[in-house]
């Protein structure tokens, strides 16, 4: 199960490295851009109601999932704050509001941070759900994914106007991909024999952040260039992650 874990969250994080990977080698028009983008928050918050919320409500009662999920958006919000002082506000932005590191020294590990930062919550829910249900949930995991193409290709089109290296740029998200698995592995055998209202503090610790980080990093960039259409390209993406979890549950 440790090992089903490590796998799904490093396929999860991999998406990151596709969305680099299609915008380092191409040039990403910034409506479609910002569109991907709108789609991937939609399906992340569907997964944070369905997959992540309710589920943890009824696993272990109201409290710890209102405690959770209040201090999962604290902690992300503080953290975001921290690193946003460093350079690393714009990181998931593409039309070059990334500073270079000639521009804020330093900016460069911030945005690594901040892209951790982004990514282990997700992972982290990974492996809790194969604690919780004994597989992972194809929803979650088709969310996670989804939502990590957008940001990788995002993140990785305003790297590359800021002037950062390939080598920089596809390492991050490699090693990101990698911590990603290891935040799911971690996630699974540190809660494999515990209650459920501590399984429930935790899953919503993690959606607390997911959506602070949605809300903070995801929808400014989806609104950037295509704001007419932000709202409705995201409600296909909740719609989607929600039919997921339909037929798969």
């Amino acid at each position: 199960m440790w090992l089903q874990a490590l796998v799904w969250g490093t396929v999860a994080g991999a998406a990151l490295v596709l969305g680099s990977a299609l915008a380092w080698n191409w040039v990403i028009p910034a409506k479609l851009v910002s569109s991907i983008m709108s789609f991937g928050a939609g399906v992340l918050i569907s997964a944070l109601a369905f997959e992540l919320v309710d589920e943890a409500v009824q696993e272990g009662g109201l409290w710890p999932t209102v405690t959770g999920f209040l201090t999962g958006s604290i902690v992300y919000v503080g953290a975001n704050m921290l690193l946003a002082r460093s350079g690393a506000k714009h990181r998931k932005r593409s039309r070059g509001q990334q500073p270079s590191e000639q521009e804020s020294p330093g900016s460069g590990t911030a945005i690594a941070f901040g892209a951790l930062l982004d990514g282990i919550p997700e992972s982290i829910v990974l492996g809790v759900g194969l604690v919780t249900a004994g597989s992972v949930s194809p929803a979650m995991l088709a969310a996670v994914f989804l939502s990590n193409v957008p940001e990788g290709l995002s993140g990785t089109a305003g790297m590359k106007k800021a002037g950062r290296s390939a080598r920089y740029v596809f390492g991050l998200w490699g090693g990101i991909a990698l911590l990603c698995g290891l935040a799911s592995m971690i996630g699974y055998a540190t809660l494999e024999n515990a209650s459920g209202g501590v399984i429930a503090f935790i899953t919503t610790v993690a959606a607390g952040g997911i959506l602070a980080m949605v809300a903070d990093t995801m929808i400014p960039e989806a609104f950037e260039e295509h704001h007419n259409f932000t709202g409705l390209t995201a409600s296909i993406g909740f719609l989607t992650a929600f039919t997921i979890h339909q037929v798969g549950g």
